[in-house]
């Protein structure tokens, strides 16, 4: 290996080969802009699927790692920690009275694992109910309660006792949800699957249904979480009161980091139920609480809000016979088209040096850090205006 050996040739020589790549080196990144190894910058709308929501190395988050790196990056959960009660303490403050209680872990599929472990042991139940077209991950609970063929094709048989409904079909709920089921796992806005918004009629149902059979409710926030929609959690929107919340992505400010936080309706849960080796390490929880930090101070919630109800405005207003419909929440916004997505993405990183994301084969899948600029919002309006209105090749 040398220094001047391309790093996509080493990567593609070395790497698992599992993921498809995009032909460029990310090599830094400030705010909502992102630079190759040649410097071209490039303005991200993607936030590294919805991670990077206070932006790239926000300077209060470099600053928290760098002072805790050199403090104490290892504390296992057997012993306390300081900036691991700090963070939970914080957490729950952001959630109704009920929540008083945080697993810690790193990544989103393992607080989906962890969630549903919990309302097993709960319960005493073991069958769980989720949505079509939703995505939970890839580890084998979270992956049995992903609908996606493709994701879970390959793995059969996975995990007994889970079942799919309809997105947004309250009578198929109804009957889906039993005296045998131990919790409802759903996205408030699916992700993955489109970028579709549940509707308040079926949130609403789905609380009461559990609640009457003795089910827990599930949110998996792990993409909507952190002011994405334009409230710091996207169930706030229609008052729901879930038993469990999935989060990750936004949590670590950057590091990795997912987290459950547990309604007291859930109840005890015993000694040595889950455990994680790196959950809640002192290194993330610093990190976490930083971003956090930049959230309140910063108000981008309510920017949030702001620019994704004009954005989602600006999108809708497009009038192109290649967009079948355009739908969103807060900067979480998808843009269905008639025809694969894959040449647009192609064309706006290469022409016009924006990276965006699909949803399936073809949805647009926007994700902008929160602290995107009005500037570079117009930017990304101009060029999909253009693109999409410019006639067919």
């Amino acid at each position: 290996m040398t220094e001047q050996q391309p790093f996509a040739s080493l990567e593609a020589a070395h790497s698992a080969g599992v993921y498809a790549k995009r032909p460029i080196t990310l090599v830094r990144g400030s705010g909502a802009t992102l630079y190759d190894d040649h410097g071209l910058a490039y303005l991200d709308c993607g936030s590294g699927i919805g991670v990077a929501n206070i932006g790239h190395c926000h300077p209060t988050v470099v600053q928290a790692i760098a002072e805790q790196v050199a403090t104490l990056t290892v504390c296992p959960e057997a012993f306390h920690n300081d900036q691991r009660a700090l963070l939970q303490a914080e957490l729950v403050q952001l959630f109704p009275a009920e929540f008083q209680r945080v697993f810690l872990c790193n990544s989103g599929t393992e607080a989906v694992e962890a969630a549903l472990k919990f309302a097993r042991m709960a319960t005493g139940r073991t069958a769980i109910v989720a949505a079509m077209r939703g995505f939970h991950g890839r580890t084998f609970g979270a992956l049995s309660a992903t609908w996606e063929s493709h994701y879970r094709e390959p793995f059969m048989p996975l995990v007994p006792d889970f079942s799919h409904i309809p997105y947004n079909n309250i009578e198929r709920l109804q009957s889906a949800i039993t005296e045998q089921t131990a919790a409802l796992i759903i996205e408030i806005v699916q992700g993955e699957g489109g970028i579709r918004p549940a509707t308040a009629e079926f949130l609403q149902a789905a609380q009461t249904i559990c609640r009457e059979r003795g089910a827990l409710l599930i949110l998996d926030e792990v993409q909507t979480g952190f002011g994405r929609t334009g409230r710091m959690f996207a169930f706030e929107h229609v008052g729901l009161q879930p038993d469990l919340v999935c989060l990750a992505k936004a949590l670590g400010g950057g590091m990795p980091m997912g987290a459950v936080v547990i309604n007291q309706r859930v109840g005890e849960l015993a000694i040595g139920t889950h455990g994680s080796t790196f959950g809640g390490n002192p290194l993330a929880c610093a990190a976490a609480r930083a971003a956090l930090s930049v959230i309140r101070t910063e108000q981008l919630v309510d920017q949030t809000a702001e620019k994704g109800a004009w954005l989602l405005a600006q999108l809708q207003a497009i009038r192109s016979p290649r967009i079948r419909e355009v739908r969103g929440l807060g900067l979480m916004i998808g843009i269905e088209l008639k025809e694969k997505v894959a040449p647009y993405l192609q064309k706006l990183m290469n022409q016009h040096q924006i990276i965006a994301l699909n949803s399936g084969s073809n949805v647009l899948r926007l994700l902008p850090p929160l602290v995107i600029s009005w500037p570079e919002l117009e930017r990304v309006v101009a060029t999909l205006r253009s693109m999409f209105e410019e006639p067919a090749a």
